[in-house]
C-alpha cells in the first residue's frame, strides 16, 4: 500500500508548546504509513533542528498583498508536492486551506492550539470561511471544542477533541541534582516556585509577578520562596520592570528559554501558571508528566487536564490573593503536596500521553472519522 504523503504547516517551529507537539507529530508518524513534509513559513527554528530525518523540509514562498484572494505562488509550491493530506496549525489556516483546495489537495485537517477569549469577530469570520474547506478541525480541549461548534465552525460536526500529549518518560520525575540552585546561588531549604512558558501578556505573568509579591509581603515562616520562570516572550522588558518596581530583582528569575527543562522540573517545589487563555498546555502536562504539584488559573483546558482528582489546584484567573494564598497553602502541607505530585504524574500517563496524540492524528490523516469531501466542496 502506498504511503499517505502529508503535508505539515506551521509559522515556525522556535520556541513553544505547539511547536514542540509538531515536531514531535513529525517524528513519531509511522514512516511505513506517511511520506512527511514540513512547510514554515517565517523561519525555521529550533524545534526544527534535526527533523529533516523526518520529513523533507519546505519554506513557504513569500506571498503578494492579495494574496487572501488568490494565493497563486502558494498553489504552485503545494501542487508540486502532491500532498494527500495537508495539516495546518493555529495562525497558517486562512491562505493556506484557500491554496490547498485550489491545489487539489483531497483532505484538510486543521488544529487550533488555542484562541483569544473572546476573539475578535473579524478573526471569527476569517476562521468560518476557512472551516468551510476543512475536512476536520482539531481542538486540543473541552472547552475549545465547544466554543469552536457554537462560534466559529461553520460545520460543528467536523470539530474533534484531540488532547496535547507529551512523553511520559522523558518527563519523568527525577530528584534534585542541585544544579539551578547552584546556578542561582539558593541553599537547599529555599523553595522554588516555578514556571515555564512564553513571556507574552495572554500568559499572565504579571499577575504572577504580582501575586509573588504579595506573598513574599506576608510570608513569615522559614526560608522566604523564590520565584523562578524559564521562557522567553515580547512581555519581557514590562515584567523586568514589574520586578524592579515591587523591589523583587534577586527572588524572581526570569530564565529565558532552556534546554535542560528536566532539571528546572526537578528543582521546582511545585509549578504554576497565571494564564489569562489557555488550550491544553504543553508546559503544564509535562511538569505534571514530571510529578509537579499544580497550581493553575481555570481557564481553557487547565480543568480538563487536572481532572476531579486536583480540581482543588484550580484557581481563579487574574486573583492576586487567590493565586499568593494558593501558593503558601501547598507550601505549607508538604504531605499533600506530595500525594497531589504523586496524582499529577499518573493523571498525565492515564490521559494525555504522546503516542496516543500521535495514534489521534494518524487515524484523522487517513479518514477514519465521518466527513465526505464532496460535501465540503460543495460548501464553498
Amino acid at each position: 500500500m502506498a504511503r499517505l504523503r502529508v503535508l505539515h504547516v506551521i509559522q515556525n517551529l522556535n520556541y513553544g508548546g505547539m511547536e514542540r507537539l509538531f515536531a514531535d507529530l513529525v517524528r513519531l508518524l509511522d514512516p511505513e504509513r506517511f511520506e512527511s513534509h514540513v512547510m514554515y513559513v517565517n523561519y525555521l527554528g529550533r524545534f526544527g533542528l534535526g527533523l529533516e530525518r523526518y520529513a523533507s523540509i519546505h519554506q513557504a514562498v513569500p506571498l503578494p498583498r492579495w494574496s487572501m484572494l488568490h494565493p497563486g505562488p502558494l498553489i504552485r509550491q503545494i501542487a508540486a508536492i502532491q500532498p494527500d493530506v495537508m495539516h495546518t496549525h493555529s495562525g497558517v489556516w486562512y491562505k493556506f486551506s484557500l491554496a490547498a483546495r485550489q491545489a487539489g489537495v483531497p483532505r484538510l485537517v486543521h488544529t487550533e492550539h488555542g484562541r483569544r477569549f473572546p476573539d475578535p469577530w473579524l478573526d471569527r469570520m476569517i476562521a468560518r470561511l476557512a472551516s468551510r474547506r476543512t475536512d476536520v478541525v482539531v481542538a486540543v480541549s473541552d472547552v475549545l471544542a465547544r466554543h469552536l461548534r457554537e462560534r466559529v465552525v461553520s460545520h460543528p460536526d467536523r470539530v474533534v477533541l484531540v488532547p496535547n500529549g507529551v512523553d511520559t518518560e522523558l518527563h519523568r520525575p527525577r530528584p534534585d541534582d542541585g544544579a539551578l540552585r547552584r546556578e542561582l546561588g539558593l541553599s537547599a531549604e529555599v523553595p522554588i516556585i516555578g514556571s515555564i512558558g512564553r513571556l507574552e501578556p495572554i500568559k499572565g505573568y504579571d499577575i504572577m509577578i504580582e501575586a509573588f509579591a504579595r506573598l513574599r509581603k506576608d510570608w513569615s515562616v522559614g526560608a522566604p520562596p523564590v520565584l523562578v520562570v524559564g521562557g522567553e516572550g515580547s512581555d519581557r522588558a514590562h515584567l523586568e520592570q514589574l520586578i524592579q518596581a515591587h523591589g523583587l530583582g534577586s527572588q524572581v528569575h526570569l530564565l529565558g528559554w532552556r534546554d535542560d527543562v528536566d532539571q528546572l522540573q526537578s528543582a521546582f517545589a511545585f509549578f504554576t501558571m497565571t494564564s489569562r487563555s489557555e488550550g491544553t498546555s504543553v508546559s503544564l502536562l509535562e511538569a505534571m508528566s514530571a510529578g509537579l504539584t499544580p497550581i493553575v488559573t481555570d481557564v481553557g483546558g487547565n480543568a480538563a487536564v487536572l481532572g476531579a482528582s486536583l480540581k482543588h489546584r484550580l484557581v481563579t484567573a487574574g486573583d492576586v490573593p487567590a493565586i499568593a494564598a494558593a501558593w503558601t497553602a501547598v507550601l505549607a502541607d508538604r504531605a499533600r503536596l506530595r500525594a497531589d505530585s504523586a496524582l499529577a504524574r499518573r493523571r498525565v500517563e492515564d490521559d494525555f500521553s504522546l503516542r496516543a496524540m500521535v495514534r489521534a492524528y494518524a487515524s484523522l490523516y487517513s479518514g477514519d472519522h465521518p466527513g465526505s469531501n464532496e460535501a465540503i466542496r460543495r460548501s464553498i
